[in-house]
């Protein structure tokens, strides 16, 4: 048996549900933590609150012509929930490292640049080396609209004490890189990978931002964006650690181990201890240990 499962923009459900009404003989049900449910024998169509749109049964193929939906499955070989309408994936990096800065990424997809995505064998940055990142992110620029957020270990610090809250300067970086996208392209929705309650990044956005559908995931980087994303956002840290590491003569390890501590202690050695936060995150529990 062929099902389809497909995240659409909520704005569309009225339009899915009246052609289905209009081409089918079918019953609407009542369908807890969704809009709606419409049955008859050949098919089981279900529109999710969450902006998921499922069809079950012998009839989903054909349903799914008559509505103009791809044909393609959720799952794709690689392990990727398709979402076939353009949409913008946004992800961070740096978030768990001590030392360099926090780097928020956002990338445009449509169905032709989610196919290339696909080809170019684009996946969650974590799985990746750095050499492959890096090839990958130039690709990615050439290719779409994107924006990165890149926030300095100094400037961090400030927002984290403004905000007093990691998920809310997480949300704010998020939603300023959806802004800056919609700025270029026209757009009704955004996924991100999962890091708080689904308001933050809703209440974080402006104008353009609140009259898109925003959804946010557990293992977000399922989705081909919101992976292209995270390799940007990982390509840019890379970049800028890189960089700290020439400018101050020193290593600086990814991550937060025992290599950290020596490294800290190094910079206080050839800097002061009143310069660390120019180079990591002073809300870790690492800084005060060093200190």
């Amino acid at each position: 048996m062929y099902n389809f499962s497909d995240t659409i923009p909520t704005n569309r459900q009225e339009e899915l549900k009246n052609k289905i009404l209009q081409n089918f003989e079918a019953k609407i049900n009542p369908k807890k933590y969704a809009f709606w449910e419409i049955r008859n024998s050949d098919f089981t169509a279900t529109f999710y609150n969450s902006s998921k749109f499922v069809i079950q049964g012998r009839g989903t193929k054909k349903l799914m012509a008559a509505l103009g939906l791809s044909l393609e499955t959720a799952n794709n070989p690689d392990g990727y929930e398709i979402i076939t309408v353009p949409h913008i994936g946004t992800d961070e990096s740096g978030k768990g490292d001590f030392f360099g800065p926090l780097v928020i990424a956002g990338v445009y997809v449509n169905d032709e640049i989610r196919k290339y995505f696909h080809n170019l064998l684009i996946k969650d940055s974590k799985t990746l080396k750095d050499h492959r990142i890096k090839r990958l992110a130039l690709e990615i620029q050439k290719s779409t609209c994107f924006s990165v957020v890149s926030i300095s270990n100094k400037k961090y610090n400030e927002l984290y004490n403004r905000f007093n809250n990691l998920n809310r300067l997480l949300a704010w970086g998020h939603a300023t890189v959806i802004e800056n996208i919609l700025e270029k392209t026209a757009c009704e929705m955004a996924v991100s990978d999962k890091f708080g309650s689904d308001g933050l990044i809703i209440n974080a956005l402006k104008t353009r931002g609140q009259k898109i559908t925003l959804e946010q995931r557990v293992r977000g980087e399922s989705d081909i964006a919101v992976a292209a994303a995270s390799v940007l956002a990982r390509a840019t840290f890379i970049k800028k650690l890189e960089d700290m590491q020439n400018f101050y003569g020193l290593e600086f390890s990814k991550g937060c181990n025992q290599s950290v501590i020596a490294q800290a202690n190094a910079f206080i050695k050839k800097y002061g201890k009143n310069r660390l936060n120019e180079v990591c995150k002073t809300h870790f529990k690492t800084f005060n240990e060093i200190l």
